[in-house]
């Protein structure tokens, strides 16, 4: 049976995680002709299945005293290369399919980055909107009451995601400190203050930029007086916006799930300044910037719309920063139209296959998220290298290894994509040459 056919017949409802795997299949087809010992191992089947998948109740108890119940998961997808890596979301989308595309896209992401990660995800369909703080904490507590026995910094080290900041993690981080009675660098988005690293928060927006800056330099270009479109407003977002101020990019648009702003003089480090307490600290609608600097158009979401007009403006860069799959085929025909020719993926598979493909028919500059925005779990695998040696580096330090790592995993895309005979097709780049990393390591360690 055709492996595609395998896991859609074994796991029927599971869309995102067969969108994932379809999208891989697809781009190494010339890896298994050329070395068909990856067939006869039956790497492929393998390397689709998770190596363990755990499920867990996680009750706990509200402010009023009523009790709840969410559900706690954990992918374990891949271990050749190291111990487990991958962020946990909290969010009621949460479910199996959504978190094995999550846990099966890190794997190769990792492996893009060159450091000793495995890839793994997990999270709950718990929401913390609308929560106290005492709530999350005591959920927070329950969660990793379960979670702890299975995670270890040389087995599963978690990070954040959706739902899962600073405060989660730091919750979490001390309940698995008092049930394992040591303090190991068993998570990472820490606090500075015990064990975090320097531009961890920055890392994912940051590294989305840098990418598409060395997508530019492939043409002697560069972002300076580019305008950008953005989507989402949190972490990613943020900082994608931070960098591309600082690189001379005028980002003019960013969203969350009430609807987009559109602000045609451009978001400054004034404007950030109020979007970053706007949402870190008050928690409040994006509607409020348009109060706030009226020049600037709040769209409300349209749920009866068939594209997002945020990707209906004129611009020539792309940052989706918000979800999967929020670029669907209309709006990557917008996008095309509206004059854009660099898209680089903040967000884990934010464009639909249809999208990708009118992408890449019409040369656009498409960076998949695997490869766009695996700063940020580059800079937790440097969070970890830290804990383990007990020492901390500079910002500058670690900004500047982390423009060396997106650095060098945009010239194995491209020197990947150009081998085997798909010059600047970055999704074909980063799915083989991520693959065989993963692949030549599960061979060397047997059948296990």
């Amino acid at each position: 049976m055709d492996i595609l056919d395998l896991i859609k017949s074994r796991d029927p409802n599971e869309r995102e995680f067969h969108q994932a795997v379809t999208e891989v299949v697809e781009s190494i087809k010339p890896v298994l002709d050329r070395n068909p010992h990856y067939r006869s191992a039956n790497i492929l089947e393998r390397i689709v299945e998770p190596e363990r998948v755990i499920m867990f109740r996680v009750p706990w108890v509200d402010d009023d005293n009523n009790i709840r119940v969410n559900r706690g998961f954990r992918i374990e997808m891949n271990s050749a290369i190291g111990p487990y890596k991958g962020g946990l979301r909290f969010h009621p989308s949460v479910n199996l399919g959504i978190l094995k595309f999550l846990a099966f896209e890190q794997v190769f992401k990792n492996a893009l980055t060159s450091l000793p990660m495995g890839g793994g995800k997990g999270g709950s369909d718990f929401d913390p909107k609308g929560k106290s703080n005492m709530e999350i904490m005591r959920f927070c507590q329950s969660f990793m009451t379960e979670l702890s026995r299975h995670i270890g910094p040389n087995t599963d080290v978690p990070a954040g995601d959706i739902g899962v900041g600073a405060r989660e993690i730091g919750f979490m981080f001390g309940q698995y400190k008092r049930l394992r009675n040591e303090f190991t660098g068993v998570l990472t988005g820490k606090g500075l203050d015990w064990g975090g690293s320097l531009v961890r928060p920055e890392a994912t927006g940051y590294g989305a930029v840098y990418f598409a800056a060395e997508m530019l330099a492939v043409d002697g270009r560069t972002l300076k007086d580019t305008r950008s479109l953005v989507s989402g407003s949190g972490n990613v977002a943020q900082y994608a916006m931070e960098k591309l101020i600082e690189l001379g990019s005028i980002p003019v648009t960013f969203s969350d799930s009430s609807g987009y702003i559109y602000d045609e003089k451009g978001v400054d480090q004034e404007k950030l300044a109020f979007i970053k307490e706007l949402k870190n600290v008050r928690f409040g609608r994006v509607s409020e910037y348009a109060e706030e600097y009226p020049e600037a158009v709040y769209v409300p979401v349209d749920p009866t719309a068939d594209c997002n007009p945020l990707w209906n403006h004129k611009a020539d860069c792309a940052f989706p920063c918000a979800t999967q799959n929020e670029i669907n085929p209309k709006d990557a025909a917008n996008i095309v139209a509206n004059g854009v020719n660099v898209v680089s993926e903040g967000a884990n598979m934010p464009t639909m296959p249809e999208g990708v493909d009118l992408f890449i028919q019409e040369k656009i500059m498409y960076a998949p998220g695997k490869a766009a925005n695996a700063g940020g779990v580059s800079v937790s695998g440097l969070e970890m290298s830290q804990n383990s040696m007990r020492i901390s580096w500079s910002r500058e330090e670690v900004d500047n290894r982390l423009r060396v790592i997106m650095k060098n995993i945009h010239k194995r895309c491209l020197d990947t994509a150009q081998y085997y005979g798909t010059p600047r097709n970055y999704v074909n780049g980063a799915n083989i040459s991520g693959f065989t990393k993963v692949a030549d390591a599960m061979m060397d360690l047997g059948v296990v």
